[in-house]
């Protein structure tokens, strides 16, 4: 029995890649190491170069400056044909008059099988997306789901080094979208191909990635697990980007230990977690999840007015308004610990200094 050919390098680096258009620079020296088979996913509002990024990995953009690497295959000057790289777009691009088996055919085109093996390719490719028995259906059959594995399908065709996905999700109603995520991560996960995703949704980010790398206006800010970056966020942006946050203005005071500090805020002495030199202008920023409603948290627990209270099924979203005009949102789980405060009380939230965190002003 022969060995199997060892696995070729899928480990993707870019070093201080950066593009511009005219005055306006779109990528700006962004470096980023991808491990071998990890599902990444690059975060950011629009305009902020995440697609132009992704763009640039497949050939379709030329970066002024830097290089991009895939293991020890120099991509940067190589056109899109010769890179062991796919790209599969938003609007899918699927040929309306093609089965869904010409489709997936069509993508094989150029590796010199023959008719046999092409179609035996097409059946593994099925079976990969749970599609058998759809080879004969024409793409307007199908429903936005079955369209979205046709289109990953076919893109795995050729079996690329590394896969890219723009908004791949995007088309789907949000129900959908969360029953293919689960899908797509479970087909990236068998294969062991790594995918590099762009997306402007937090929560299907965290929902996909290994890692996520936030981007910026051009610049890549923040990378790691999802985890990391909503509980350990390193600016302001990235905290409201990666979910609904509170955001306190202070000045950082004394230092305690276990790495807590005192923060002076409009709120009243805060604790928090975080390093800085006293005087400086800093923000809080704290989870609603994190903060305890009809708790005391301390010495340092706040008050106000309830405002609203929302119903969602696990939870209660509540919003409370401060002496000072300040509205703090919170969230509880239900059921309850105790009874639910109503409209219109006064009601104390406790802010445990380890779930709160200072970042820079």
């Amino acid at each position: 029995m022969h060995p199997s050919p060892p696995r070729p390098d899928q480990r993707l680096r870019l070093e201080r890649v950066t593009k511009r258009f005219s005055a306006h620079t779109a990528v700006d020296a962004v470096s980023l190491d991808l491990g071998e088979g990890e599902f990444f996913c690059l975060l950011g509002p629009s305009g902020c170069g995440k697609s132009t990024l992704l763009r640039m990995v497949a050939g379709f953009e030329t970066p002024d400056s830097g290089t991009i690497r895939l293991g020890e295959t120099d991509l940067t000057a190589l056109p899109p044909h010769r890179r062991p790289v796919n790209m599969m777009f938003q609007s899918y691009a699927l040929f309306p008059h093609m089965s869904v088996a010409a489709n997936l055919a069509y993508g094989l085109k150029g590796l010199g099988l023959s008719r046999a093996q092409a179609a035996g390719r097409v059946r593994d490719l099925l079976r990969l997306v749970r599609l058998e028995g759809f080879e004969a259906r024409r793409p307007d059959t199908l429903s936005g789901g079955q369209r979205q594995r046709v289109a990953l399908a076919r893109a795995l065709a050729r079996e690329p080094r590394l896969l890219l996905l723009d908004e791949p999700l995007g088309a789907l109603d949000r129900a959908l979208r969360e029953e293919t995520q689960g899908e797509l991560r479970a087909i990236q996960r068998r294969l062991g191909t790594s995918f590099v995703v762009v997306t402007h949704d937090a929560a299907e980010a965290m929902a996909l990635a290994d890692r996520i790398g936030v981007m910026e206006r051009g610049r890549l800010v923040q990378v790691g697990p999802a985890r990391a970056l909503y509980e350990h966020p390193a600016s302001r942006y990235v905290a409201g980007l990666l979910g609904d946050v509170n955001l306190i203005d202070g000045r950082l005071g004394r230092a305690e230990p276990g790495g807590i500090r005192s923060v002076e805020t409009a709120l009243g002495i805060l604790r928090a977690s975080g390093e800085g030199e006293a005087g400086n202008a800093v923000v809080i920023a704290v989870r609603p999840e994190r903060l305890i409603v009809g708790g005391e948290g301390g010495p340092h627990g706040l008050s106000g007015l309830l405002t609203e209270a929302t119903f969602l099924g696990d939870r209660i979203r509540y919003r409370v308004e401060m002496a000072n005009g300040t509205t703090l949102r919170a969230s509880a789980a239900l059921p309850a610990p105790g009874p639910i405060p109503a409209v219109g009380e006064t009601v104390t939230l406790g802010v445990p200094a380890d779930s709160a965190w200072i970042l820079p002003a």
